[in-house]
């Protein structure tokens, strides 16, 4: 008996769901098929002979996901990135010396450490020019050499594009003809390849031809055009398509009746040269970028994995500086100073800059920015490793750097140490847009870390669905881009979302996962200034260090103070408070309000004391003027504006309570430790006994005293004892130290006080 409602595997209603679901999966299969035939036609061009810049086994454009297969599948909702890798050369220009064999050298090794599986890498071939210069100078036997290097077999394993941000002329032209792939900025210029030459013989010409024909980037017609000035270059329009050809070819298709429409490319007697739009429009160029960023999305890869690797030649010479506390203008001297000096000996080609800095200078962090991001990335990698935190401006100089490594707990931007006022923040606009176009980012997410002002959103891109976080004053030059949700970076970004939006490399939890990462065979030595000017500003830099020198300065203060004159305990006192605000000067904390502050306080407290006692304003303002002093000395802001400010100021205030618990402490010392210590206790007798207190303290007249003769019974320190006949008496000095047994003689009665002074000096009247 079966259960209700359950039929047997293989019953009639079971056959008629299968049969319906094979319908189903018969219906789409068919679907794809036909959706792949005319993406495969789409793709096809309409005319067979027409020059096409894409080789027959280029990768599927960036708007389609291509599988590991090489299938295309349908357009997806995020770019295929990540698919296959990208690695970048610089070509320096021109091609001379050595240039070639370096290059070689450089993309064996490359090609050596390939992985042999998953997606064809993409090689892109940097030029890069020198001022006022664009290759003219090459040589063409180096140039061969390179192109067939790169046209032969070899580099069959990765996809080369030649990537040419500003004009390429002279020989190099040969050499961006071997590469698969050309791509310029709209307004570079292309071309003009025998600029130079006196006389261009055959074995120039066949060169062309021959990497013209191997490569097929450029028409045969159209390479010999820039190289040779003295040949035409025309475009026909014949029966079986569109043909380049040259003045000769050109004759022989008229006098044949073939040609049914000639356009005149490049007359006979001027270099061919064509700008960036005028390649794309013919075929020639497959894409226009302006920067590293499109050169990304066009070669459909990481921005991360178009960069440099000096490492390829030599392997890696790790080095590490420190930026830890507040950013200021001497930290930052001392640490470009340092990376000079390091260069200057070529001690690195792998720059760690190891940041825990709540920020403080925007001027100096930018500056420091630019420097780092002007170091020549084909001979130093630079990677910012943020230990903890990178505050406010500090995520400038992180930012910087080629890569940025954050520990799990690490923050980027947000409110910092100094708040910036808004000509601070207006004068970091144009630089931070500078600083973002050199390194490929985003200038308005690198902007909305420092400025809260700047409100950034998600654009995505319409059918590639590239995303992209921009303001809307950036996004206003971009066409296709549609705004998202905004982001919130008023509290910064913490490590994993610093990830997310692409800015941060990696994520690890130490730096003993960061040495690894970056097949580094040990730890970075660290660049340091001098070890004893090093040592200095380490301990300066510590917190410990200021609390340690106010709790003596005011220990020793007390102590000066329970008795008269100027001696060890006051010159300790001194010295503290002068190394207390040195050090807050050297981080940059302390000013010269804070030391006149300072100095006006205990000038106050000092006629309060010996000049005009009397109501206690000076005294009180004296101490009040002290504190503000020892708080702002400890803090770099007057009153606190953000959210970090407010957590630092319990910090500064802490300062007030850790000096007072050192005057506490000195007036229990001074009270009770002081009178028993073996040394000590010639500087101050023990407190007499309860007995002798209340004696001492009964009310009695001494005036009988005035001007006779005794002699100490005990050290006047300068209090003490001294017998006049059968009476002892308490005694003072005039402020000199008696010992015991010293003839003296009353000067002056004042109630209970007895001024005695010793018996050599003559009475006063």
């Amino acid at each position: 008996m079966r259960a209700r409602g359950r039929e047997p595997y293989g019953s009639g209603r079971h056959r008629n769901e299968f049969f319906w679901l094979g319908l189903i999966a018969l219906g789409l299969s068919s679907v794809v098929t036909v959706s792949s035939v005319v993406r495969a036609n789409q793709n096809t061009p309409a005319d067979p002979s027409a020059p096409t810049a894409v080789p027959a086994d280029a990768e599927q454009p960036a708007s389609a996901a291509v599988s590991p297969d090489g299938s295309a599948d349908e357009p997806a909702s995020a770019p295929a990135v990540g698919l296959r890798r990208g690695y970048l050369v610089p070509v320096l220009l021109p091609i001379t010396g050595d240039e070639d064999t370096r290059l070689k050298r450089t993309i064996d090794k490359l090609l050596s450490e390939l992985p042999v599986e998953g997606a064809r890498p993409v090689l892109v071939l940097e030029f890069r020019t020198r001022v006022g210069q664009a290759g003219e100078a090459s040589q063409f036997e180096r140039s061969l050499s390179l192109a067939r290097y790169l046209a032969g077999p070899r580099l069959s394993r990765v996809k080369t594009v030649a990537y040419m941000p500003a004009d390429v002329r002279g020989h190099a032209v040969l050499v961006a003809m071997a590469c698969e792939n050309l791509m310029l900025s709209p307004d570079a210029r292309f071309g003009e390849a025998g600029v130079g030459e006196e006389f261009i013989d055959p074995t120039m010409r066949r060169g062309y031809a021959e990497i013209a024909s191997r490569r097929r980037t450029l028409p045969e017609a159209v390479a010999l055009g820039m190289l040779d000035k003295q040949l035409g270059v025309y475009r026909a329009r014949t029966l079986d398509g569109t043909r380049y050809v040259l003045d000769e070819e050109l004759r022989q298709l008229q006098e044949q009746a073939a040609v049914s429409e000639v356009q005149t490319v490049s007359p006979a007697g001027d270099f061919l040269s064509l700008t960036g739009d005028q390649l794309r429009e013919m075929g020639f160029a497959s894409h226009l970028v302006a920067d590293r960023q499109q050169l990304a999305a066009a070669v459909d890869v990481p921005i991360g994995s178009l960069e440099e690797d000096p490492s390829l030649l030599a392997g890696w010479r790790a080095a590490r500086i420190e930026l830890r506390g507040r950013i200021t203008a001497s930290l930052v001297n001392q640490t470009l100073r340092s990376i000079e000096e390091a260069r200057r000996r070529q001690e690195f080609n792998f720059l760690c800059v190891w940041i825990d800095s709540p920020g403080g200078s925007p001027a100096d962090s930018i500056r420091l920015a630019q420097a780092l991001a002007e170091l020549d990335a084909s001979e130093v990698r630079t990677v910012a490793f943020v230990s903890d935190q990178a505050r406010s401006d500090a995520a400038l100089p992180a930012l910087a750097c080629d890569h940025l490594v954050l520990v799990e707990s690490g923050l980027l931007g947000g409110p910092g140490d100094h708040q910036p006022g808004t000509e601070e923040l207006e004068n970091l606009r144009q630089p931070v847009q500078q600083l973002a176009a050199a390194k490929g980012r985003d200038w308005s997410l690198m902007l909305g870390l420092v400025d809260r002002r700047v409100d950034v959103y998600r654009f995505r891109q319409e059918g590639t669905g590239q995303v992209r976080y921009l303001s809307e004053e950036e996004a206003d030059g971009l066409a296709g881009w549609q705004r998202g949700e905004p982001l919130d970076l008023r509290r910064g970004l913490l490590a994993r979302e610093a990830e997310s939006l692409g800015l941060a490399r990696a994520v690890v939890r130490d730096f003993g996962e960061f040495v690894p990462m970056y097949n580094l065979e040990q730890e970075p030595q660290t660049i340091e200034a001098p070890w004893a000017e090093a040592a200095v500003e380490r301990l300066a830099a510590q917190p410990w260090f200021a609390r340690t020198l106010l709790f003596v300065a005011f220990f020793a203060l007390m102590t000066e103070a329970s008795k008269p004159g100027l001696g060890a305990a006051g010159f300790v006192s001194g010295l503290c408070f002068l190394l207390f605000f040195w050090s807050q000067f050297l981080n940059g904390n302390a000013g010269w309000l804070e030391v006149l502050l300072f100095l006006g306080g205990v000038a106050c407290i000092a006629i309060e004391l010996f000049a005009i006692p009397g109501f206690g304003i000076f005294g009180i303002g004296g101490g009040l003027m002290i504190i503000v002093s020892i708080v702002l000395a400890s803090q770099t802001f007057v009153l606190p504006q953000n959210s970090y400010q407010f957590q630092q100021l319990p910090a500064s205030l802490s300062m007030v309570v850790i000096g007072g618990a050192g005057a506490v402490a000195s007036l229990v010392f001074v009270r009770r430790v002081m009178p028993y210590v073996p040394v000590l206790n010639r500087v101050m007798l023990p407190p007499p006994e309860p007995e002798e207190l209340d004696r001492r303290e009964a009310l009695v007249s001494w005036s009988h005293l005035q001007g006779k003769r005794g002699t100490t019974t005990t050290r006047l320190n300068p209090a003490g004892k001294a017998r006049f006949g059968d009476e002892i008496v308490d005694v003072l000095s005039d402020g000199e130290l008696l010992p015991a047994g010293t003839a003296v003689y009353v000067a002056e009665v004042r109630g209970n006080r007895v001024l005695v002074v010793p018996i050599h000096q003559p009475p006063t009247v």
